[in-house]
């Protein structure tokens, strides 16, 4: 096939025939047209291989890496928004072809990162680049061919990323984390059981009426805003590929209002829309008329809105992840109590009677602070907070067109009820719904509206729930190390892993979001694909992240979680 723009003759069928899986590293992805070429090449040929990766260098629109669902659940596609050199040494893949145009100008510091990608016989087809970063290329591994592509041939040692022999997982928990991590195995081809205790999916901290989804943002773009713009982007394709917000899903892409706290508060939102200057479909800034305008009431120091976020009600997200699983998935509810045991190279799941109820090589724990029950990851440092949401009959409060949140949260009516909420409450297992939890949540949705006497005396119901939080506030995704004293660990992958045993765990509030990518992020590290985040944010998730510089000690630090201002 021909790539557009001028790119030289690139058949790439010679070189996906007989494989698996193909990954494809694009230098310039322009508006697709060479995706849309290669698409095309793949769906014609009876050779192809099962999966697709395409990963391509963008323009920035948005800083980092975004992973857009397709359609197609064997194709994925991959945007770097980062220059080239940084892109290419956070990227965490393996390439099978490298197509190199528009670097004009680029030097040839992308040069070293992108032989890190390559593995002997990684061919690549290039066009007009300069002397210089030929003989850069050349001497990085790449030996020209006058006939064909340049192929890799260095001699670095080399250790590809198998496959895994069978395609079989048990996943414990069917919240937001387990569902998730159901629908992006089967879409995979896994077979999966999934075991809840309870009778049905979304019965503990994914029980709530509605929960929000909307970014985190940040001057210095830390760690939790870049996962969360991640998350938050991702998610709103994945739930469009199931049926959308508002027809499969219960809720509304309605928009979220967040006020400013203060005057303080408002100066550095300023900052950050000033440094960042976000497109205004994903965040724009208001100032004090134009919000109050909008809200219907005062906003006297200004506010975000988020055009895209809204409110979902979990639980009819979860139903429409379990369903998109198909045959390839068998639930069992129920379960009530289990104990979890590895035997001959098969994690199972046996019932409070001794008797299995399921067995596999791979064990997914997505079943919150529950996860710790497990031997093996009793040390984990999780934390339960309790959270109570309030539920007002509509009319009670005034309606509002989106979501408004700033300490706390008041949605539009899901049916006929207002969700206000929710509270943070640390060191209190109190399970029940009680009216002192109710007061600290109309005092905050009253300072919201500026409304001192809204909803007095109203009659109140609610849900209590419990979020899973580490202490850092980042979620945990991927292999469980083991927590016996090793020697020196100082590098993630200097610690030992328990074989199979995997963990979805610590989405304190933010779970509707963070539940989609990071299942993505645990499929593609079990398959060994290329990974959706950058290379620094994977390994920010990683659940042997308490464990670096404390293996010989055997301290595991207890958590000590604080909220930010816009948890919910």
């Amino acid at each position: 096939m021909l790539l557009p723009h001028g790119v030289t003759q690139v058949d790439l069928a010679p070189h996906w025939r007989g494989r698996d899986r193909f990954v494809i590293l694009d230098s310039a992805w322009g508006a697709g047209e060479r995706l849309r070429a290669v698409l095309a090449a793949w769906r014609a040929d009876e050779q192809r291989p099962r999966r697709l990766h395409y990963i391509a260098i963008a323009d920035p629109a948005l800083p980092g890496f975004r992973r857009i669902p397709q359609q197609d659940s064997n194709v994925t596609l991959d945007l770097l928004h980062a220059p080239i050199e940084q892109a290419l040494a956070q990227l965490d893949a393996r390439a099978d072809a490298i197509v190199l145009h528009e670097l004009e100008g680029a030097g040839v510091a992308f040069v070293r990162p992108l032989a890190k990608l390559a593995a002997p016989g990684t061919v690549l087809f290039s066009e007009g680049l300069d002397g210089e970063q030929e003989e850069a290329l050349a001497k990085a591994g790449f030996a020209s061919s006058a006939n064909g592509p340049s192929i890799f041939a260095s001699r670095k040692p080399f250790a590809p990323r198998p496959s895994p022999a069978e395609r079989r997982a048990i996943v414990v928990g069917a919240g937001v984390a387990g569902s998730a991590a159901c629908e992006r195995l089967c879409a995979r081809g896994w077979q999966v059981t999934l075991v809840e205790r309870h009778a049905q999916p979304a019965m503990e901290a994914s029980g709530n009426l509605a929960g929000i989804f909307m970014p985190l943002l940040s001057r210095d773009d830390n760690i939790p805003t870049r996962l969360t713009r991640a998350a938050y982007l991702f998610a709103l394709d994945y739930w469009n590929n199931l049926g959308g917000i508002g027809q499969a899903i219960d809720g509304g892409q309605c928009g979220v209002m967040q006020l400013a706290r203060d005057p303080a508060h408002a100066r550095v939102q300023r900052e950050i829309a000033q440094q960042w200057r976000y497109p205004a479909e994903f965040a724009q800034w208001l100032e004090a008329a134009e919000a109050g305008a909008m809200l219907g009431s005062p906003a006297p120091d200004g506010a975000w809105l988020f055009r895209q976020g809204g409110w979902a009600r979990p639980g009819s997200v979860c139903a429409a992840m379990l369903a998109a699983c198909g045959d390839r998935l068998a639930a069992v509810f129920n379960a009530g109590s289990t104990r979890i045991e590895r035997r001959d190279g098969q994690w199972r799941v046996l019932d409070a009677a001794g008797g299995v109820i399921a067995q596999a090589p791979v064990l997914v724990l997505a079943n919150g602070t529950s996860a710790t029950s497990v031997s093996e990851a009793s040390q984990l440092p999780l934390a339960k907070v309790r959270g109570q949401v309030s539920h007002l009959a509509a009319g009670t409060l005034p309606a509002l067109p989106f979501v408004l949140c700033r300490e706390a949260y008041l949605t539009s009516a899901p049916g006929a009820v207002q969700c206000a909420g929710a509270t943070y409450d640390l060191n209190d297992p109190d399970p029940q719904v009680r009216q002192s939890s109710h007061d600290e949540n109309l005092a905050k949705v009253r300072s919201l509206l500026g409304m001192e006497d809204a909803a007095r005396g109203a009659p109140l119901r609610g849900r209590t729930g419990f979020r899973c939080v580490a202490p850092d506030r980042l979620p945990l995704v991927g292999a469980l190390a083991d927590a016996r004293p090793t020697g020196r660990a100082e590098r993630l992958r200097d610690l030992p892993r328990h074989p199979g045993l995997y963990g979805l765990l610590g989405y304190a509030s933010r779970g509707l979001i963070w539940a989609p990518l990071a299942a993505e992020l645990l499929a593609a590290q079990l398959e060994g694909e290329p990974l959706p985040l950058e290379r620094a944010l994977a390994e920010a998730l990683d659940p042997a992240r308490f464990m670096l510089g404390r293996a010989r000690k055997h301290d595991i630090v207890a958590p000590t979680p604080s909220r930010d201002a816009a948890d919910e």
